[in-house]
């Protein structure tokens, strides 16, 4: 077992609020736990299954950090503005030391379309929209430093973790620590004022909290895509390509792509397949079929030319993905709530689980963190804190969720409709599309005030349905709704790249199969 202590002052905070925490993992869930909770005092003890990173740098990280506990860690990453003004407002050193290490801002210019660069005209606000982006590793490896440097923070790894102790003689039940053992301490007990589950999707604890009657309440999803992901680095002397008029991300229906800019000449690209593509799913896993795909994006092909970056990772694959919202909040048929279990929170993929198409993972893990603190900080009654923080979670993140689901529907039928060659014949299904391809989409990439608007839902900054019903929005869209075509042609995007059947044919895959 490795531990870390550490002795400055701790952040000043309300007299007898101070509590003993255990959080379970240090990943970004963990990570942000740690940080939101110690600095009101707290004394934090983070308990990880994995050993500390073998490394003194970002590139050590990436190839040498064995991280089981996070499957996705070498996915492609980009980190919502919402992360991002957490990160400058609360956090400023350790924004700087990201920085420090080569993650980059994008800033809500660089993601503007071609249609809009030649009018934009900078808003204050548009400092608000900015992302951070980098190796996940690299985000991992220089927060985890960070919080190892925290006054009121141990970190602990290589400890196991095999239940939880509940005192099943309240009423709700209470979590009062954690069973672990070390490879040089047998199992006991470590206690606690309040344990936090951030051990991700994989977590055993509802498993462990199951056999003293306790069981959440789960709403599950599926995503409906499996994932292909390759690193590349810049060659010596080579720059990122130049913004081109075809975007860096896109969906082709039966396939969705992006780059994601990265640290110190690093990127990478996902590919993302609908499960119901078996013959693509079959090609991705081959690294030649893979850039040869991204080839054929005009998007990205300059990214992974061979003249300008080399392959730094195999393919990297990740399936079995879904959605899903777990709650240890039981309502009862008046609509009255009532704590499953208290002085237990999850955080994360522990809790919500997201498709990280939308890449809201980590966003969402340092939203809740801060919400835990908040709430904590708010009221000390057990079971009143257990609801508050569960109602904070429905407020930041649900509209969020609701939406991301709703969005997954859609694909999956659409990538079904792709397979089946069968178009909607229904006049909604073809109204919606419509108003989607010739209202929204010309409309958005012919105002900058508008794609503004949408920006804010998408970096979860407001809910993200709220800038479709303001009234100035609703005229500009229907006005571009109405106009002749012709007359708008300017404004449609460009072809991201070929056809369904031409694809399957330069990847020498199976169209027929699914």
């Amino acid at each position: 077992m490795t531990q870390t202590t550490h002795t400055a002052t701790p952040t000043p905070t309300v007299p007898g609020t101070q509590q003993s925490i255990i959080v379970l993992g240090s990943g970004i869930a963990g990570l942000a736990s740690s940080l939101a909770l110690s600095r009101d005092g707290h004394t934090v003890t983070v308990l990880d299954r994995d050993a500390p990173p073998p490394a003194t740098s970002a590139d050590e990280a990436f190839t040498q950090w064995n991280r089981k506990g996070v499957g996705h860690v070498r996915h492609s990453h980009a980190f919502l503005a919402v992360l991002y003004q957490l990160l400058r407002d609360s956090y400023p050193d350790l924004l700087q030391r990201l920085l420090d290490a080569g993650c980059r801002e994008l800033t809500f210019e660089d993601g503007l379309p071609a249609t809009l660069r030649d009018t934009y005209q900078p808003s204050p606000d548009d400092l608000d929209l900015t992302i951070l982006t980098s190796r996940r590793t690299t985000l991992e490896f220089v927060i985890r430093g960070y919080v190892a440097e925290l006054p009121n923070v141990t970190l602990e790894t290589g400890v196991r973790v095999r239940d939880l102790v509940v005192d099943t003689m309240t009423t709700p039940p209470t979590v009062t620590g954690v069973m672990a053992e070390t490879d040089t301490k047998p199992l006991s007990p470590r206690h606690a004022d309040i344990v936090i589950d951030a051990t991700g999707r994989t977590s055993q604890v509802p498993t462990w909290l199951a056999k003293e009657g306790i069981v959440p309440t789960e709403e599950t999803e599926p995503c409906g895509i499996l994932y292909f992901t390759r690193h590349y680095r810049l060659k010596p002397g080579c720059d990122e390509p130049s913004r081109g008029i075809v975007p860096g991300a896109g969906d082709l229906g039966y396939l969705k792509y992006g780059v994601f800019p990265a640290d110190n000449g690093c990127f990478s690209i996902t590919l993302a397949v609908p499960e119901i593509e078996t013959g693509l799913r079959m090609a991705m896993v081959d690294p030649a079929k893979f850039d040869a795909a991204c080839l054929s994006l005009p998007g990205i092909a300059d990214w992974v030319s061979p003249d300008r970056s080399d392959p730094a990772s195999k393919v990297l694959g990740m399936g079995k993905l879904a959605s899903r919202w777990r709650s240890f909040i039981a309502t009862d048929d008046e609509g009255k709530q009532r704590a499953l279990v208290t002085n237990f929170f999850a955080i994360g993929d522990a809790a919500i689980r997201t498709n990280p198409l939308y890449g809201r993972g980590c966003s969402c893990a340092f939203v809740e963190a801060h919400a835990l603190a908040e709430t904590l900080q708010a009221n000390s009654d057990p079971q009143q804190r257990a609801i508050i923080y569960a109602d904070r979670l429905e407020q930041a993140i649900r509209p969020y969720y609701d939406s991301m689901v709703k969005q997954d529907k859609s694909s999956m039928r659409q990538a079904e409709r792709g397979v089946s060659g069968i178009k909607s014949t229904s006049l909604k299904g073809r109204l919606m599309a419509s108003f989607a391809e010739d209202a929204i989409t010309p409309a958005v990439r012919g105002s900058t005030p508008l794609l503004r608007e949408a920006m804010k839902g998408f970096h979860m900054l407001e809910p993200p349905m709220d800038w479709l019903q303001r009234p100035a929005n609703i005229l500009r869209i229907l006005w571009m709704w109405v106009r002749p075509k012709a007359t708008k042609k300017h404004l449609y995007p460009p072809k991201l790249g070929p056809e369904r059947d031409e694809m399957h044919l330069r990847l020498n895959a199976n169209p027929a199969t699914a």
